[in-house]
């Protein structure tokens, strides 16, 4: 039995940012960022595009006011982890949506790398340096030059839409 037939804390329509409900219309990779200062920091991202070029690189915005980006900002390095649909619990960890006892590196295995911390069990990754971090709009575009990664088969990506994870459709 339920009090509410619907969450009685939610915005109405009416009352949402429209950008923010067209961003949510755009399926997106869900990925991770990681980065190392005095211990290591990470967050779920998804707006993050691959720059193709000489010089290959990520592009990604984020939210002020992280331990990432002060890890990131302190180190001068990052690496970006590109998540499966088995990876959704982690992903919410790092999100901040899903506790974690011990904090959010204590349920994954990890490995150090010169970028920072590399999700061990996460093929599909990129360890990057900074090249810009500027503010653009409400949050921060981070432009990181794709220095090492690991490329394999991802047959079932977790992605991002209207607000929640999802699995592609067979």
């Amino acid at each position: 039995m339920t009090i509410h037939s619907e969450n009685p804390f939610e915005v109405p329509v009416s009352r949402r940012d429209p950008v923010r409900r067209l961003r949510g219309r755009l399926a997106a990779p869900v990925t991770i960022v990681t980065a190392q200062d005095e211990r290591p920091a990470g967050l779920t991202v998804s707006s993050l595009m691959v720059v193709e070029g000489d010089i290959p690189r990520v592009a990604a915005l984020v939210g002020p006011g992280s331990d990432f980006l002060d890890a990131v900002e302190a180190s001068g390095a990052f690496v970006v982890h590109v998540l499966t649909a088995v990876d959704q619990v982690v992903a919410e960890v790092f999100a901040g949506l899903r506790p974690s006892p011990g904090g959010m590196f204590a349920a994954v295995r990890r490995e150090d790398t010169a970028w920072g911390p590399r999700l061990a069990d996460v093929a599909n990754w990129a360890g990057c340096s900074i090249e810009e971090l500027k503010p653009v709009g409400d949050q921060l575009l981070l432009v990181g030059v794709i220095e090492d990664l690991s490329v394999s088969d991802l047959a079932n990506p977790l992605i991002h839409f209207r607000g929640s994870y999802r699995k592609l459709a067979p």
